[in-house]
Formats: C-alpha cells, sequence, structure tokens
C-alpha cells in the first residue's frame, strides 16, 4: 500500500460539504483518515418567477451583451421557470443575441440540453478568475450582463464586470441557508475544542459563515477561532480563504487549483503521504 494511500492514517478529518459529502468521507477513508461530516449548508429554491418574468420583459427591452450561467443546479432551475412560464421560447432567442459564458462542464452540459449556442467557457478550473479571462477582450461599457447566482453572490464577478461599466442583473436560482438540524456543526465545535480533530476541509466560503453563525448563536465563535487555528485549516481556494482570514482564521493548505484533487495532494503532504 502506497505512502499516499495511508497519508492520513488515523488522522481525523472534519469537513462541512453538504452536496459532495459521502465523495469526500471517501477521499478520507481512502486514505486512512476518520471522517467527521458537518454538514453546513443546506440548498434552498431562491426563484421568483414574476422576477423572472420582468427580467424576460426588460431583457426585451434593452438587450444583454452577456449572460453568465455558473451552475448546473441553477441554470437546469431557470429553464424549468421558463418552461412553467411558457416563455422559454422567447427566453432562447434572447440568448441567441447574446454572448452566452458557460462556467464549466455543468452548466455547459444543461446549455446543450435545450440547444443554446455557448460562446465563451471558462477554462479548467472554473473559477471567477477563468470567467473573467474569458470575455475580457468583450467591451461591456454601458452594457447590461446577465449572471445566474448561485448559492451566494459572486461579489468578485459582479465587481469586475461593473468596473468595466457594465450593469449586471442577477438572475437567484438557489440560495446557500443553515440545515435544518445544526447539531452536527455544534458537535464539530465541541470536538475542535477538544483539540480532537486534525484537520479540517473548507470547500465554500458559506460553509466558513455557517459555521461561524452556528458558533456566535451559542457564543464561541472565540473558542471556535482559537480551534481552528490551532489545527490544519485546508481551504479550496482563495475565496474560501478569504472568508477564513475574515473571521481571523488562517488557512494552513490552500488548494492549488482549487479543486478536491489538489487539496487532498497538499493534505498528504501535510500529514507525510506524497503529493
Amino acid at each position: 500500500m502506497s505512502r499516499k494511500t495511508r497519508a492520513l492514517k488515523d488522522r481525523v478529518v472534519a469537513f462541512l460539504e453538504s452536496r459532495l459529502a459521502d465523495h469526500v468521507a471517501e477521499l478520507v477513508t481512502r486514505r486512512g483518515g476518520i471522517a467527521i461530516s458537518a454538514p453546513a449548508l443546506s440548498e434552498e429554491p431562491d426563484l421568483d418567477p414574476a422576477a423572472i418574468k420582468a427580467l424576460v420583459d426588460a431583457w426585451i427591452g434593452r438587450p444583454a451583451r452577456l449572460a453568465i450561467f455558473q451552475t448546473g443546479v441553477g441554470t437546469r432551475a431557470l429553464f424549468a421557470a421558463t418552461d412553467a412560464l411558457q416563455l422559454t421560447q422567447i427566453f432562447l432567442k434572447l440568448l441567441a443575441a447574446t454572448i452566452v459564458v458557460a462556467r464549466g462542464p455543468k452548466p455547459t452540459a444543461v446549455l446543450r440540453q435545450r440547444n443554446v449556442r455557448i460562446d465563451r467557457s471558462a477554462a479548467d478550473p472554473f473559477t471567477t478568475a477563468q470567467v473573467l479571462e474569458a470575455i475580457e477582450d468583450i467591451e461591456l461599457s454601458n452594457e447590461l450582463v446577465v449572471v445566474q447566482r448561485y448559492g451566494d453572490v459572486n461579489v468578485a464577478l459582479n465587481d469586475a464586470v461593473t468596473a468595466r461599466g457594465a450593469t449586471v442583473v442577477e438572475v437567484p436560482t438557489y440560495r446557500w441557508a443553515l440545515p435544518a438540524d445544526t447539531t452536527p456543526l455544534v458537535q464539530l465545535i465541541d470536538a475542535l475544542e477538544r483539540r480532537e480533530v486534525d484537520a479540517v476541509i473548507f470547500t465554500s466560503a458559506s460553509q466558513v459563515q455557517n459555521l461561524f453563525t452556528v458558533a456566535e448563536h451559542h457564543g464561541r465563535a472565540a473558542a471556535l477561532r482559537g480551534a481552528l487555528n490551532s489545527t490544519t485549516v485546508a481551504s479550496i481556494g482563495p475565496v474560501c480563504s478569504d472568508a477564513l482570514r475574515h473571521h481571523a482564521v488562517i488557512a494552513t493548505i490552500e488548494a492549488q487549483p482549487p479543486k478536491l484533487g489538489p487539496l487532498f495532494d497538499a493534505l498528504d503532504a501535510a500529514f507525510g503521504g506524497t503529493p
């Protein structure tokens, strides 16, 4: 058995992932680690049919220069809403006259199912930086840019596009909320304070915020901050690391590029495996 396979042998690794919880747990246990799952996010619909109709009506009056699709889940939900409103054919015509940008393979797959032409695609690893690179040559001054929002507002994307003179119209499709049962998060805070966790994996900024929201509710934010800074904190990328810094927590590890594979390679290296 390779050193990498056993790099996390008997290490307790906590993670706050929700959608990919089983996959992350498998990555931990495959390396000999002990996985603790404390889901920090609940995906909730955030689509307002009236707002979608208003968007389409406004789009007819003022054509958009760009339409940026960030997630497969959100793109699928948006089309489901236009289907229900019987506006899909109008929506498709509007997209046909717009530069369509896809951030990664998941929104690409949904758009292709709807026979939408994709003009620009973000390169791997499909972060905001790659989206901005894909559109850097497009004149945006005084233009309208429609952005399919995912769980959170993409502040970096919106700010960069606005700085180039564009008006951003966001289309909320779903949002990240706290899970109905926050007991696993409280138990994670307990374990961290008892120094029973060797590493904590954060794969989104929202996970950081929700963990501290729970800690603040119980008057334990300072204790959580101290406990995290006394263990190995693994961040999926710069946005997540910025959220940690906002709470005065320093990421020990930051994946480069921001994907699970490189994140676990860095964990392997940190705990003695070969990257």
